[in-house]
């Protein structure tokens, strides 16, 4: 008998993968928690029903969130990653030897460990002797920070359900307040593909775009998010992510990736002109 994992990525369209077996279900105080192996992806996990990365793809979105601002920043010692609990982030960020400190909040210990367990490759990050990881609510936890992240990475799974909080006007100005004068946030926006999630795109980047004096978006391919493309927001009180970026400083520290190059950091900030218009009309607004 065929076991088939389906997922709604609009109420008129669903992607569909055959699935070889499950490795794992259970529910946390937070969500459902589901560990696949579907024969072409390899390895999935999947929360309320929705896929949060492959093993064939996961590569894509921890290399674009960690390795774009790195590559701008200058002098990256410390780092707060909003969610974060598979480790996946975390660990390409091990790859920096000046960073002196990881912080990663993520509220449902449960998807922590779950992640360790069959996730190691992504999850080893998170033994890493600079990382600190807490289990409780990011914005809490934010709000008593000041002055004292030069990175956050919001990996936050979406702006609905338990993490809604993390996708607010309050959340982005306690994302302000906790950065040093030169710090840099980057976040996930979503697909702007389909018009049913459009708006989100358009909330998240007007919140950024008023709470921080440089913000800009970026993309990338990955092909088990909604129609397989992907915006993160780059915010940032000093530095622009093309202007400063380094890329002959970057190539010197000698950073192995899959998908991330320097060539490609310049070409992901160049949008299709239907996003462009998108994020310009919000703009003038």
């Amino acid at each position: 008998m065929e076991m088939w994992f389906s997922e709604l990525h609009t109420s008129n369209v669903k992607i569909s993968m055959r699935i070889e077996k499950q490795l794992f279900s259970g529910v946390s105080d937070c969500q459902r928690i589901d560990v696949l192996v579907s024969d072409e992806f390899g390895k999935i996990l999947a929360l309320d029903g929705e896929i949060l990365f492959s093993e064939k793809d996961e590569f894509i979105y921890d290399e674009m969130v960690t390795h774009v601002p790195m590559s701008v920043h200058p002098n990256v010692k410390k780092v707060l990653i909003i969610g974060g609990g598979d480790g996946g982030v975390a660990t390409a960020l091990t790859q920096y030897k000046t960073i002196e400190q990881i912080d990663v909040v993520e509220p449902d210990e449960m998807f922590v460990e779950v992640c360790k367990e069959h996730f190691p490759e992504l999850a080893c990050g998170l033994e890493d002797e600079r990382v600190n990881v807490y289990i409780q609510d990011a914005l809490r936890f934010l709000r008593s920070k000041s002055d004292e992240y030069d990175l956050i990475i919001n990996d936050a799974t979406d702006p609905f359900g338990y993490t809604e909080g993390l996708f607010t006007k309050e959340f982005y100005g306690n994302c302000y307040k906790a950065l040093k004068e030169d710090g840099i946030m980057v976040y996930q926006h979503g697909s702007p593909f389909y018009e049913e999630d459009k708006e989100e795109c358009v909330k998240m980047h007007r919140k950024a775009y008023k709470a921080f004096p440089i913000s800009r978006v970026y993309q990338a391919h990955i092909p088990t998010c909604p129609s397989g493309y992907w915006l993160f927001g780059f915010a940032s009180k000093k530095y622009h992510p093309i202007n400063n970026f380094k890329p002959a400083e970057w190539k010197k520290l000698g950073i192995k990736t899959r998908y991330y190059t320097t060539n490609l950091h310049k070409g992901a900030f160049m949008l299709p002109k239907y996003v462009e218009d998108m994020l310009e009309e919000e703009e003038r607004d």
